[in-house]
C-alpha cells in the first residue's frame, strides 16, 4: 500500500486529501494573522488613531506654512525693519524663531502670542542662506 501511495502523483494525492474542520479552521486563522501582518508591516495599513495624528500633523503643517509667509509680510512693515534683521542675523539659528516672535511678527492678526512654530518657518524664511 505504501509503494501505491508512493507512485501517486502530487496532483492526485491532493485531490484525495480530505482536511478536517480543525484543520481549516486553523488554516484560516493563520492565514488571517499573516494577512494582518503583511498588510500593517508592508501594506501600508494603519490604525484609526494613527491616521488621525497623521491628518493633525499634516493640518499643523499647512498652517505653520500659509502663516509664515505673512509674518514675513509684517516683518516688511516694521518701521525698523533693516536694524531688527541685522539683530537677526546676529541670533544663533537656535534663537532666531524667539528673536521673531519677541518682535511680534509672528503673532497673527487677532492672536495675543506668537505661534513658536511660524516664529520658527518666518525666521526660515528672512533667513534663507543661514
Amino acid at each position: 500500500m505504501d509503494q501505491n501511495r508512493e507512485r501517486l502523483s502530487l496532483g492526485r494525492r491532493w485531490s484525495e486529501a480530505r482536511p478536517t474542520k480543525t484543520l481549516l479552521f486553523w488554516a484560516c486563522v493563520g492565514s488571517a494573522v499573516l494577512t494582518m501582518i503583511i498588510g500593517f508591516s508592508w501594506g501600508g495599513w494603519v490604525t484609526g488613531s494613527t491616521a488621525r495624528a497623521t491628518a493633525d500633523v499634516m493640518t499643523q503643517d499647512a498652517v505653520v506654512k500659509r502663516l509664515a509667509p505673512i509674518c514675513v509680510i509684517q516683518s516688511g512693515r516694521d518701521p525698523a525693519k533693516t536694524q531688527k534683521l541685522t539683530a537677526l542675523k546676529e541670533e544663533s539659528t537656535w534663537q532666531r524663531a524667539e528673536y521673531v516672535g519677541k518682535q511680534g511678527w509672528a503673532t497673527m492678526p487677532g492672536e495675543q502670542e506668537p505661534d513658536s512654530r511660524v516664529a520658527q518657518a518666518c525666521a526660515a524664511l528672512l533667513m534663507p542662506t543661514s
